[in-house]
């Protein structure tokens, strides 16, 4: 059984200092230690010591076990060592492998790509570019935007309001307010940001997208409203698309109007419109809200309403991209799907 367990020693130590790589070791320590390795077959002989000898003999092959585990431990963490010298001594890359796969590539989303478009229009056309806050003061969104006080736009069900006096912005026609109260005439402004309100539907959203501009200056009329409007129409949609105004009512403008354009999907060859499921049938898309600004609004930002006159404009982002490229639920402009993403 001594004897056993001596030659055991020596070839276990001379097969872990040969062992090279991890799995190597692990397959001589298995040979050693496991079910069926060769520990086991000189624990067989334990039949033949004397009983008064196998509690000496259990001993010696405890410690016998322990010693294999300590050099197995040892041996393990210098061939980790090795390795990472290896590594750390070696090239900085390795030419055996294979080569990566190209990524692809990520791009703007619809958004924003029809935001670009609207902007650099109105760039072109003159007008420059303003930013402002997304969480908004009461004065600036509906006080000097001639809002009523019991407008419905004003009730908890429509505004998210963050406390007294305090919300997130429901459009971007704030800028108007602010530009108005700063600057001098004449001025030609557009904004483009996200805007919050209390809706939720296929065709809208809690938090969506507008596109906010204006032109004030004296003798500014409704003519050049709707040459403005009808110039970005046709750099929009095409030269000759055509263009219809409709009367509205917003409270920051007076008098108000709704833009319609010739319906882009049910375009015929003969430049006719068949109309279709996006338009109803009626072969026009409302695109924008207009109007020219009312004599309170420049009378809150400090303007003399009988010197000076202007026109307002808002362009629904989310609506323009769902109708750009037929997107038929508002959800899928937020849900970041690549699926969708990847489509554009």
């Amino acid at each position: 059984m001594e004897e056993g367990l001596t030659a055991l020693g020596t070839r276990y130590r001379d097969a872990f200092a040969a062992a090279s790589s991890e799995q190597a070791l692990r397959l001589e320590h298995a040979r050693v230690l496991g079910k069926k390795g060769d520990l086991t077959a000189v624990l067989a002989l334990m039949r033949h010591v004397p009983a008064t000898e196998r509690p000496v003999v259990g001993a010696r092959v405890n410690a016998f076990k322990e010693e294999v585990e300590k050099a197995f431990e040892e041996r393990l963490r210098a061939i980790g060592r090795a390795a990472r010298e290896a590594e750390l001594r070696g090239l900085p890359y390795d030419l055996t492998l294979p080569g990566r796969l190209e990524l692809g590539r990520g791009h703007l989303h619809p958004i924003a790509q029809v935001r670009d478009e609207v902007l650099a229009i109105f760039r072109e056309l003159g007008f420059v570019i303003a930013l402002g806050p997304e969480i908004e003061l009461e004065d600036y969104n509906f006080t000097k935007l001639a809002f009523p006080p019991d407008h419905p736009a004003t009730d908890m069900q429509d505004s998210f309001w963050l406390g007294p006096g305090v919300l997130l912005r429901t459009h971007t026609t704030t800028i108007t307010a602010r530009e108005l109260l700063k600057g001098k005439p004449p001025l030609a402004v557009v904004t483009a940001g996200p805007v919050y309100r209390r809706d939720d539907d296929a065709t809208h959203s809690p938090m969506f997208h507008q596109i906010d501009g204006f032109l004030a200056d004296e003798r500014v009329s409704m003519a050049e409203l709707k040459g403005v409007l009808t110039a970005f129409i046709e750099r929009l949609y095409g030269p000759g698309t055509p263009v219809r105004f409709r009367p509205s009512y917003f409270p920051f403008v007076e008098p108000g109007a709704e833009v319609d354009c010739g319906c882009v999907f049910c375009l015929q060859p003969d430049g006719t419109r068949a109309g279709c499921r996006v338009c109803k049938h009626t072969g026009w898309l409302e695109v924008l809200g207009c109007g020219m600004i009312h004599p309170e609004v420049f009378r809150q930002c400090g303007w003399d309403p009988d010197r000076y006159t202007g026109f307002a404009f808002g362009v629904g982002l989310d609506r323009l991209a769902m109708l750009r490229y037929g997107i038929p639920h508002i959800r899928h402009l937020f849900e970041s799907d690549p699926r969708f993403l990847s489509q554009f």
